[in-house]
């Protein structure tokens, strides 16, 4: 049952824009836009920095070591807003989930998962809808509405922030240490963005989690992972959920573009791969598909030679799924043969599952909005 659901009204669009998310460079563009010396602008930037991504603050006011004329007209021009929390959802077990408003009939979820890695892990996503159809997941039921810019990535590590009050980022009892690029969308169909963001939230002197801490799931794009490992430095999962072609096309249909022999050549040029730095495998137990102890020996053999460890998901049931979770029993015996290999196959604790946020259960009402309707709305707007 849910514990606790926070449903608030929609808020009026900003009418000057956020300074959230921006990178260090678009900070300094838009104090030079705003007239600030080329030569001071950089220096601004870094007060900026420091002010919205370390201690969070959310109005200009707050800045004590920026001038209070510069303070002054930086509220003419923007304002420190995070994107607008569309509904807030607490789980019993203690998982949160936001639905978060990113612009009129567009909105995006994430998850803050408490007890996972060293303190707690946000599921981010990199897109509103998705393109991949995986027949197990939820949100491949909804059509891609759009790619979230870096800012909006960004951003959702500054809403969950202000929701476990995790300012300054100094603290050293974090209760947010771990990210992982796990909602909804395909992280290496906005692999730009990702990147951007990513090194927004790693910056030492801001959001300050380190990419070693940061984790980028794919269900497959091969052409994109060695560009993801050279452009982040960030840790790669895989969501592979079967061991050949036949039945991975079934499951995950971008195998049919890339099957696994073309994967398994990407995954094994990712940069740095070792055993201190290793693939997660995301192997969700789907009852009587993907599930027997011959489907065990096939991943032991299909993993050999990559630094891997395997995260067994028990599946979560969504609206209108044919899917089952595997028996208990099945999984215990699947992840013995794993470990008897020498592979760590932790199962996954399914987390937030009365609230529709455990692993493949993200999805939001978006749609997309024909350039028509869109136009007519900003000019309707606009009167």
């Amino acid at each position: 049952m849910t514990s606790l659901i926070d449903t608030r009204p929609p808020a009026a669009a900003p009418a000057l824009p956020s300074l959230v998310g921006a990178t260090r460079d678009e900070l300094r563009v838009r104090l030079v836009g705003m007239g600030v010396p080329e030569a001071k602008a950089k220096m601004r930037a870094e007060q900026l920095w420091r002010w919205i991504y370390h201690y969070g603050v959310t109005e200009f006011a707050q800045m004590t070591n920026v001038a209070k004329e510069l303070r002054a007209e930086l509220e003419q021009h923007f304002t420190l807003m995070r994107p607008e929390i569309a509904e807030r959802q607490v789980s019993v077990d203690g998982t949160r989930k936001y639905l978060i408003r990113l612009a009129p009939g567009v909105e995006a979820e994430a998850v803050y998962i408490p007890d996972v890695g060293r303190s707690g892990a946000l599921c981010v996503s990199s897109q509103v809808g998705c393109t991949l159809n995986c027949t197990f997941c939820h949100t491949g039921t909804q059509k891609l509405v759009r790619n979230l810019t870096s800012a909006e990535i960004a951003s959702q590590v500054m809403i969950v922030r202000d929701d476990l009050a995790e300012w300054p980022t100094s603290n050293e009892d974090r209760l947010l240490t771990n990210i992982v690029f796990m909602g909804m969308g395909e992280p290496l169909y906005n692999l730009d963005n990702v990147a951007a963001a990513i090194d927004v939230i790693s910056d030492g002197d801001g959001l300050s989690i380190s990419r070693r801490r940061t984790t980028v799931s794919t269900a497959g794009v091969a052409p994109k992972i060695a560009e993801l490992g050279a452009m982040t430095g960030a840790m790669l999962a895989i969501s592979l959920h079967a061991t050949n072609d036949d039945l991975r096309n079934e499951l995950v249909p971008i195998n049919r573009k890339y099957p696994l022999a073309e994967l398994f050549d990407a995954i094994r040029s990712y940069p740095q791969l070792s055993n201190a730095k290793r693939v997660t495998f995301e192997y969700v137990m789907l009852k009587g598909v993907n599930d027997s102890l011959a489907e065990a020996r096939a991943l032991v053999k299909l993993l050999a030679g990559v630094p891997a460890k395997i995260n067994l998901i028990p599946f979560n049931p969504w609206p209108g799924t044919a899917y089952e979770c595997s028996d208990w029993s099945t999984i215990e015996a699947f992840a013995e043969i794993l470990n008897r290999a020498g592979y760590a196959s932790p199962i996954r604790t399914p987390r937030g599952r009365d609230i529709l946020a455990a692993c493949g259960q993200l999805r939001s009402e978006s749609v997309k909005e024909r350039a028509s309707a869109r136009i007519a709305r900003e000019s309707a707007a606009a009167e």
